[in-house]
């Protein structure tokens, strides 16, 4: 069974586990993103979530409310295709929409699994962001429908 719940500091070893194990989406030297990133987007920043089973992390959530971003939102590839990525982005989106209704932004490489998964979920392509990624955004209205 899969519970969501909040993150906390204790879960960060595993969450870079699950981020450091995808295929899509990979980070060029996995040092990019530091265990004191995670904790200042989780809970300076924003909010995270994570997805359990076992005692085991499989995927997890992380919204940036300071800059109006999804800054991750990933799964081990094991537990892809079960339903969990769309639970970990529904309880986030929620979170945030409850904070501001402000619009968010997300960036995703193209031609994958991930931007497939956000045009399903009503995000709009709205040009590109940093190397290459493909821009998408949620208004609260449209969130809210």
């Amino acid at each position: 069974m899969i519970i969501i719940r909040e993150a906390n500091i204790e879960d960060i070893p595993q969450i870079q586990i699950v981020r450091n194990s995808v295929k899509e989406n990979t980070l060029s030297d996995p040092g990019l993103v530091t265990d004191k990133d995670c904790e200042e987007f989780m809970f300076e920043r924003g909010k995270g979530w994570v997805a359990e089973t076992k005692g085991k992390i499989v995927g997890f959530s992380i919204v940036d409310i300071k800059e109006n971003n999804i800054w991750a939102l990933f799964l081990h590839p094991d537990f892809e295709r079960q339903g969990i990525g769309r639970k970990l982005h529904d309880i986030m989106l929620n979170w945030y929409f409850e904070q501001t209704r402000e619009t968010i932004w997300l960036g995703t490489s193209p031609h994958t699994r991930a931007e497939t998964f956000y045009r399903k979920s009503g995000w709009n392509e709205i040009g590109t962001h940093g190397k290459g990624e493909i821009k998408f955004e949620m208004t609260y209205h449209h969130w809210k429908k």
